[in-house]
């Protein structure tokens, strides 16, 4: 019984020894504890301007950075770094119960993100062209590899910010930071932006997959300095005490503990004070976030199986045909394989080869290298088929060309992967017919962890596609897309406004003209590969050059308001609708 009793206080004087022992590594004596306590709690003050100016600029070069898919312009507003102090010194007052601190920490953070948001959402709104970048399709989608960075990120900012600085400087805390929580907060603020302007939809789309990605890294990191702190042992008595004689000292410390006591929060917050009530208040969201997150990795490594399995189809294929098909008979270079694609679908593989040859292949060779990379593949002859395009060239050329052939790139990065994904999608949805009238003016490909894919199909057209069309044109993209859970939507846009009324022998654009020019102008801004004629005339009974005067109007009105390019506008006046006038919109044509 007494070698029990005995043991029970064995683990927190381990406890303790650890954390002296890691303090002590660390260099944080009594006295560093001191003054990390004192400037992480002046940290999270709301009185400094320089820190609200570092918000706003920092805010700036990330959506700006974001806008023009710059990742050196990022770099520059993490190297800012304005939302450490807050972050470390919530992590702080969970670690060492610090409620006063606690509060101030996240109405500074709160405050903090808000103007960040406030002021993306500003200067996108400001912005004549709003485009869907990969420096903000990346942040939109975090993984539990995101939360394994901002894990790291939060560890070596609390570490670095601990430590006496000794020497050289050789690791930046606000990098870490910043790195990992600046930008996403300018994707939710650039999704708000688009949001309000182009299309609702997607703008909050991107404004929750920036949201996700900043609360991940937020909670991820704080946990870890929470963890930290705790390792160091901060809160000894000593430190303590000359806490208490700097928030005596202090005007937003001393009204926050006023404000607790007028509440009668006191009893409640100790209870929940309590190291395993902190540790549950911080690990509980923690654990939430990783759901959405884990389905996002689950997508990701199905798209990055896919890659690899093609990316093996590939190297298989183009190693045969070395082997096999590229040389004559006498070892010269017959042909060169310029582009290999591959497309999986139901389990079957579809193979293309474009080929510079100088000697075309018979049909007997063709079937011969198609039976040979079905065996190479290990797969039925009815699930793989072999196009060839030929290409005639001489052979000196070839020769060159052969030559010149790169050595096999290296394995695709994630976000190369997720490049390849947009683009395999683009490629897939690039042959889609509709029914006429109708054609296809483009498509939104709108991806969730908790939800399937979703296919948003703008087409233009005087009336709507018939019910029975729609479902037949989604069970083609379903197939070419080879998700049968995908969901398929289709969204006119009309292509006519009008009649646009003017008063006789005026060409002011009234409120009443303005109004179908602005759905109008909408559209164009929305879909620059449309373009709009404008058909006016005029009475026999009003001034001659009127209906000129009212092309110039509308054409004026088009530019200034929805900054549409001049090169867009086309204008038809000799064809006479009285004093209405028409606005057709028409797709560019690409083949000119």
């Amino acid at each position: 019984m007494a070698e029990t009793q005995q043991a029970i206080p064995s683990s927190p004087r381990l406890a303790s020894r650890f954390r002296d022992w890691f303090a002590d590594h660390l260099g944080v004596d009594q006295n560093r504890k001191e003054m990390l306590y004192v400037d992480l709690c002046s940290a999270a003050t709301l009185r400094d301007a320089t820190y609200w100016l570092q918000i706003l600029f920092a805010s700036g070069i990330a959506t700006l950075g974001l806008v023009l898919n710059s990742p050196a312009v990022i770099i520059g507003a993490m190297l800012i770094s304005p939302l450490m102090g807050p972050i470390l010194s919530a992590g702080l007052a969970l670690a060492t119960g610090d409620v006063i601190l606690g509060l101030r920490a996240i109405i500074n953070l709160a405050l903090s993100c808000g103007v960040a948001i406030v002021f993306a959402v500003l200067l996108v709104a400001l912005l004549p062209f709003k485009e869907m970048t990969n420096e903000i399709a990346v942040r939109t989608q975090p993984t539990t590899l995101d939360l394994v960075v901002a894990v790291f990120s939060g560890a070596v900012g609390s570490i670095a910010t601990c430590k006496q600085v000794k020497g050289v400087v050789t690791s930046i805390p606000g990098v870490a930071i910043a790195v990992a929580l600046m930008p996403p907060l300018s994707v939710i603020g650039y999704g708000i932006g688009f949001a309000f302007s182009v299309s609702g939809s997607e703008g909050m789309r991107v404004a929750r997959g920036g949201g996700l990605l900043f609360l991940t890294n937020l909670v991820a990191i704080t946990f870890t300095a929470m963890i930290v702190f705790l390792a160091l042992h901060i809160d000894i008595p000593p430190v303590r005490e000359r806490i208490e004689e700097w928030r005596a000292e202090d005007k937003e410390s001393t009204w926050v503990g006023s404000a607790l006591e007028r509440l009668h929060v006191s009893g409640m917050i100790r209870k929940i004070g309590s190291l395993p009530g902190r540790v549950i208040m911080i690990a509980v969201p923690f654990l939430v976030i990783l759901i959405p997150l884990a389905q996002s990795f689950n997508q990701l490594k199905l798209e990055i199986g896919r890659q690899q399995e093609e990316n093996r189809i590939r190297r298989a294929a183009t190693a045969l045909w070395q082997q096999k098909f590229a040389k004559l008979p006498d070892g010269q270079q017959r042909s060169f394989i310029d582009q290999l694609s591959v497309a999986q679908q139901d389990g079957s593989v579809n193979l293309q080869l474009r080929l510079f040859t100088s000697k075309p292949f018979s049909a007997a060779e063709r079937t011969e290298y198609a039976r040979a990379v079905t065996a190479r593949l290990d797969m039925h002859p009815e699930a793989v088929a072999v196009q060839f395009v030929e290409i005639p060239t001489t052979s000196g050329e070839l020769v060159a060309k052969a030559r010149d052939e790169k050595h096999p790139e290296a394995p695709p990065s994630v976000a190369q992967l997720q490049a390849s994904f947009s683009q395999g999608i683009e490629s897939a949805l690039r042959g889609l017919r509709l029914p006429p009238p109708a054609q296809m003016l483009d498509h939104r490909v709108t991806t969730s962890p908790t939800e399937p894919i979703r296919i948003e199909i703008s087409y233009l057209s005087d009336r709507d596609i018939e019910q029975d069309a729609r479902a037949l044109i989604a069970d083609d993209i379903r197939s070419r897309l080879n998700y049968p859970s995908a969901q398929a939507t289709l969204n006119r846009v009309e292509d006519s406004f009008g009649p646009i009324t003017f008063s006789r022998n005026q060409a002011a654009v009234t409120a009443a003209g303005a109004s179908p020019l602005d759905r109008a102008g909408q559209i164009l801004q929305q879909h620059p590969t449309l373009i709009v004629e404008i058909t006016t005339g005029a009475d026999q009974r009003e001034r001659e050059g009127v209906a000129d005067e009212r092309a110039s109007a509308i054409e004026d009105y088009l530019v200034s308001k929805w900054q549409v390019a001049q090169s867009r506008i086309s204008v038809d006046s000799a064809a006479g609708h009285g004093r209405g006038t028409m606005l057709k919109l028409k797709i560019v044509d690409r083949g000119q």
